[in-house]
């Protein structure tokens, strides 16, 4: 098989995995190499979910071993099937970067012959690129479950980001729709990256070069199987405390496949995904704890309100809050300001006192703030007390006036191969 038709049928097969960013990497250019993969060197087109459209992102092989209920490429698909060699994948790399098209390689693979195995050739592409080619410029990596840990240390000394995907939530799931896969197989090496990047950072003069500088991530499935939004935020709050993950990806399951254990689903839960990137934002850097957004007698989000708004409601007791006296993490937690609005709030007030006009003026959404601050003791225009039902329909009415359509797809590199319905899954993250 040419190398461009395998290109399509591997391009085409990773569009999938939403687990690739390109963010955080400080591996600069040396001895006249190729690329940089410095932040400043990365192209940051993010995509709707956070990742660079500007790298190249294929699998190695779509020729797996397991056969995963859910996945496109379980082995008994009836799906055009095609493996790169590592020399393949290292030109193709090259050739692109040299005519401009990508800044970066994200690399991952379906399972062939066994995880040492199928590690071992991705370690050989990188190597070629990194060793015979000199590119300096970014290179994300999947890890395989179930692998051997000399062989992470191998690939993690090559790479700037690796990430192995949990892709269930819980292990009975995976026993359902991915029985040949084992839960410790992929915590086991996540836990055993996060250790080697601690590790880095404290043996920097010793570890040479950077074990993974650019930190781990993983992808979770989001309505393939019944786990409550509780459940999934949870998973994702340990991961970020437990294994200081650099960013937890959800993905709306598409239906690729008819099984009697997989949903049937007229659309892909594209909602439900953004509210779980919404609440997912909230847990890194709005101080707020999974048990706070969602309870067992709440244990979902709303679809008719993000979840801080939501939070909000359900808090009506800590509201309304002085803007001119209130803390950071205070201003952190009301609806309409973000971590970089709050900052300006607090650099502003040591001047001079804050009103309405001025909150706006620093990028304060008074639509949603409105109900529950108040600036020199007096409420928004005619807003004199809180109530929910009037502030809970303010909110939906904006809500609904405002949520993005799923407009956003992986670029394709050939002409031919038109966005399908599966390439517009993805919805805007970011403050809230």
């Amino acid at each position: 098989m040419e190398t461009l038709d395998k290109l399509k049928i591997l391009a085409d097969s990773a569009k999938y995995d939403a687990s690739c960013s390109s963010s955080g990497s400080n591996r600069k250019n040396k001895n006249n190499g190729i690329g940089n993969g410095h932040v400043a060197g990365i192209c940051h087109s993010w995509g709707a979910d956070g990742r660079c459209i500007s790298l190249l992102k294929i699998l190695f092989s779509n020729s797996c071993m397991y056969d995963c209920k859910y996945c496109i490429n379980r082995c008994t698909n009836p799906v055009k099937r095609a493996t790169f060699t590592p020399q393949e994948v290292a030109d193709l790399t090259i050739n692109f970067y040299k005519r401009n098209y990508i800044e970066g390689l994200f690399l991952s693979s379906a399972v062939v012959k066994s995880p040492d195995h199928t590690m071992e050739l991705l370690i050989q592409a990188v190597s070629i690129l990194r060793n015979e080619y000199n590119f300096n410029g970014y290179i994300h990596c999947k890890t395989i479950p179930g692998c051997s840990k000399e062989l992470i240390d191998t690939l993690g000394a090559l790479v700037d980001r690796l990430s192995i995907n949990i892709e269930l939530p819980s292990n009975d799931s995976l026993k359902l729709l991915a029985p040949q896969k084992e839960k410790t197989e992929i915590l086991e090496p996540m836990s055993y990256v996060s250790n080697g990047i601690k590790r880095n950072k404290l043996e920097k003069s010793k570890f040479k070069p950077s074990f993974v500088p650019a930190g781990q991530t993983t992808q979770l499935i989001v309505g393939a199987t019944p786990e409550s939004d509780l459940k999934i935020l949870k998973l994702s709050e340990g991961l970020y405390q437990k294994l200081s993950l650099k960013r937890v990806y959800y993905s709306a399951y598409v239906s690729v496949n008819q099984d009697k254990n997989l949903p049937t689903l007229e659309a892909p839960p594209l909602l439900r995904e953004n509210r779980l990137y919404q609440a997912d934002w909230l847990l890194r850097y709005y101080g707020f704890q999974a048990d706070e957004l969602l309870n067992e007698a709440h244990p979902n989000f709303n679809h008719l309100l993000d979840p801080k708004c939501n939070w909000a409601l359900r808090n009506l007791d800590k509201f309304p809050v002085e803007i001119n006296t209130a803390d950071y993490f205070t201003l952190l937690r009301i609806p309409g300001i973000g971590v970089i609005s709050a900052k300006k709030i607090i650099r502003a007030r040591r001047e001079f006192l804050l009103d309405f006009q001025a909150l706006k003026k620093l990028g304060v959404i008074l639509k949603r703030a409105q109900y529950f601050i108040t600036c020199k003791g007096k409420y928004f225009d005619k807003i004199y007390k809180l109530n929910e039902n009037f502030i809970e329909t303010n909110l939906i009415t904006q809500e609904r006036n405002t949520l993005p359509l799923p407009q956003f797809q992986q670029l394709s590199i050939f002409d031919s191969l038109q966005p399908t319905k599966e390439d517009k899954i993805k919805c805007l993250t970011g403050s809230l």
